[in-house]
């Protein structure tokens, strides 16, 4: 009996494998391609035969979830960014590095925002905005995603940098020319980089069709298994490990340089030390399971760890969630980065107090437009009844 289902069992493998169109593993990459979106997924498992994997709940799920996550991350974070944005442009001038990147983190986390409602309506209707639209909106997605990753690390940097030349220190190295004056030229090679790493999803991103519906995905199998590996991995390291590794080496610098003031600041020193703790927890809470689990399936791409059904559904609901988690991301950093920091809140306020000056002008020349008129209205009366 043992032989018969071993025989049936290699069997079924070769009719998989000559039917196939392209390479021996199209049906599981077909499925961790798709995830979600597909109505069956073929997973091999060493305990039975090759079985069909219906993931309609999956996408019930999505259908749900993700347009609600989408919408409360798309009014927050549009409020907190546009302000950050209006505020600067009201003021016209940039006067620290900070300044810029805060500026170009505002910037890319509303183009980031753009794209959710089309991936909210994708999760519960479907795909009905053509290739073209595909292409932008997927790239767009992941360049602004890394963009705001990058500019955080560069951040953390400038605040380092800050601080070792209030205390007289020397910049040396590479650092040196992370100055001001090249600013322009670190936002640009910022860019730059995000923007490569959006390639792929420009150019390899479709509109697939599974049953009556349309999905927009990024068709990384046509590049094969290692292409696409990589891709997942440089999206990795660039958009999570690098700036997380810059994050902690400055801000452990900056806390151990804090360390050293004298006891009278005691109390400003470690409001700052906590600041720059809930900057790089939150870091690490919204972004690494997102990254963890991106890094798994990865692995299970090159060694096939998954080989149950209800595994993949499980990783497919924790993808959902997870990524969901990172991009709420975009809502709390203008609260981290700017109304925590004291010169913004000085800036906001002056704004809102120039602002609430000139309604209250305008108020008072309408007043007198209206008591002027109501004047000359009861003087025309009084020499008519006369």
């Amino acid at each position: 009996m043992n032989t018969l289902t071993l025989i049936l069992f290699l069997s079924l493998q070769a009719l998989l494998i000559l039917t196939a169109p392209t390479d021996h593993k199209v049906q599981m990459e077909y499925s961790d391609e798709f995830y979600y979106h597909e109505n069956f997924t073929f997973n091999f498992s060493y305990d039975d035969y090759p079985a069909m994997c219906e993931k309609a709940d999956v996408r019930s799920f999505a259908g749900v979830f993700l347009p609600v996550v989408y919408s409360l991350c798309l009014i927050i974070g549009l409020a907190g960014n546009a302000l950050v944005v209006a505020v600067y442009v009201y003021y016209k001038r940039l006067k620290t590095m900070t300044d810029v990147f805060l500026t170009h983190l505002a910037v890319a986390d509303l183009l980031l925002l753009s794209t959710l409602p089309f991936w909210a309506f994708d999760a519960a209707r479907g795909w009905i905005l053509g290739k073209e639209l595909c292409k932008i909106v997927s790239s767009c997605y992941t360049l602004n995603f890394t963009c705001c990753m990058l500019l955080l690390a560069c951040i953390s940097i400038d605040r380092y940098l800050a601080l070792t030349k209030l205390q007289g220190s020397d910049n040396s190295g590479c650092l040196r020319n992370f100055n001001r004056k090249n600013c322009c030229k670190v936002c640009i090679v910022v860019w730059a980089t995000a923007f490569l790493l959006g390639l792929p999803d420009l150019m390899l991103s479709e509109v697939r069709h599974a049953g009556n519906r349309s999905f927009c995905i990024a068709a990384f199998s046509s590049m094969g298994r290692a292409g696409k590996t990589a891709i997942e991995m440089v999206e990795v390291v660039l958009g999570f490990l690098i700036p997380l590794l810059i994050m902690m080496v400055c801000y452990c610098k900056v806390g151990f340089m804090l360390g050293k003031l004298p006891s009278q600041s005691k109390s400003k020193r470690w409001k700052a030390v906590r600041v720059l703790l809930i900057i790089v927890a939150v870091f690490v809470i919204t972004q690494l399971p997102y990254n963890v689990l991106k890094v798994y399936r990865t692995m299970d791409n090159i060694y096939n760890m998954v080989i149950h059904c209800e595994t993949s559904k499980v990783l497919d609901r924790a993808g959902q969630v997870t990524e969901s988690l990172a991009l709420t991301h975009c809502c709390i950093n203008p609260i981290l980065y700017t109304f925590v920091g004291s010169s913004f809140r000085k800036k906001l306020m002056k704004a809102a107090k120039r602002f609430g000056e000139k309604r209250r002008r305008r108020q008072r020349t309408e007043e007198v437009e209206m008591s002027f008129n109501s004047h000359s209205e009861s003087q025309q009366t009084d020499s008519f009844s006369i």
